[in-house]
């Protein structure tokens, strides 16, 4: 298995930071800090220099403020990576250079395999479907070297047929059957991909949420569609095509996998109702350990681990059980509080103040 350490991390005119350069060790590093000093700042600069978009916020709003650029330099075990952000009239031109060679955008290979633990992922099990849809999406898209292109392909097709839904009754009628059968042909993909993914993930969920909680119980995670997932294809073009006239009274197609979602069932019942507030913080706690479990199967190598201020979400024993899936991975963690971090590590950690 091939080791990707980050070693060192400098950031210039991002964010809040003007100019900023910190060493990294290979184990963990605990940021620590008040509130508002930049901590979870420096987390979304390593993400986006390992190849991925932010988690908070739009290109545009990555630059300090009246700075035309930006420039995250991060050392690499085998190399470096470098992240140029420079603004040209109204947008960002973003450019990688990864051990010399320059890149518009990363390709699969090049993307650092990275998970992010933020508080918000605490409300998985009870927030929107479609914030579930993109936590299970985005692990597809670091394990599957063509979902994204496929998933952007849906998103671009299914913005086309809401655009056509607006206009008349005669363009729609010569135009729609053509997007229809686009739209069921990707959707068919995405829902087999997403299908996959849970049948991968249920082979150790319910062992590991066991591990965690210290008693058994029956967790099975479900993909929640409307349309039989072994002739999704076929059975979404005959609902697209059944329901027109409503999709064109609402103006959006109201079938698809982007109205999908994914239930948690705890003891036979949806743990979104049922599941008590610890029961709710195991089930995201074994969710994530599993991410990186499979993110690390499918890509060969351990993925990096960013946490941002998660350990104040959880009491002692799932702090232990998360440092002890943790001791064997690069991972930089935020906190406010260093002491509540580091008596659960037994390992030396390394401590970046900022203040």
């Amino acid at each position: 298995m091939k080791d990707y350490i980050y070693t060192s991390l400098h950031i210039q005119q991002f964010r809040s930071y003007a100019d900023f350069a910190v060493d990294l060790s290979p184990g963990v590093n605990i940021v620590v800090g008040p509130n508002g000093c930049g901590k979870t700042n420096l987390l979304e600069a390593i993400l986006i220099v390992s190849g991925f978009p932010s988690f908070r916020a739009h290109i545009s709003e990555l630059l300090q403020h009246e700075k035309d650029w930006a420039r995250i330099d991060i050392g690499v075990s085998d190399g470096e990576r470098i992240l140029r952000l420079e603004k040209r009239n109204e947008a960002i031109d973003k450019t990688y250079e990864i051990n010399g060679n320059k890149k518009k955008r990363p390709g699969f290979s090049d993307i650092v395999p990275t998970i992010v633990f933020e508080p918000e992922h605490m409300r998985l099990l009870t927030g929107s479907p479609e914030h579930r849809r993109d936590f299970f999406d985005q692990m597809l898209a670091e394990t599957e070297a063509n979902f994204s292109s496929l998933k952007n392909q849906y998103k671009r097709t299914l913005a086309q047929r809401n655009s056509l839904l607006k206009q008349n009754s005669a363009v729609i009628k010569s135009q729609i059957f053509a997007w229809d059968v686009r739209l069921s042909e990707l959707a068919g993909k995405l829902v087999a991909s997403r299908q996959k993914l849970v049948t991968k993930l249920n082979e150790q969920l319910e062992h590991i949420y066991g591990e965690i909680a210290g008693k058994e119980n029956k967790v099975v995670l479900q993909y929640e569609t409307k349309l039989p997932i072994a002739t999704y294809e076929t059975s979404l073009l005959a609902k697209l095509e059944q329901n027109l006239h409503k999709d064109i009274e609402r103006g959006f197609t109201t079938y698809g996998p982007h109205r999908d979602d994914f239930l948690v069932l705890l003891d036979d019942q949806p743990a979104e109702h049922t599941a008590s507030r610890g029961e709710t913080r195991t089930l995201v706690l074994s969710l994530k350990i599993l991410e990186i479990k499979i993110i690390e199967e499918a890509r060969l190598q351990k993925p990096l681990i960013l946490l941002d201020d998660v350990f104040s979400e959880l009491d002692g024993a799932r702090r232990k059980a998360l440092t002890n899936y943790l001791k064997d991975y690069q991972t930089i963690i935020t906190t406010t509080d260093a002491d509540l971090i580091v008596k659960e590590f037994a390992q030396k950690c390394n401590i970046i103040g900022l203040y």
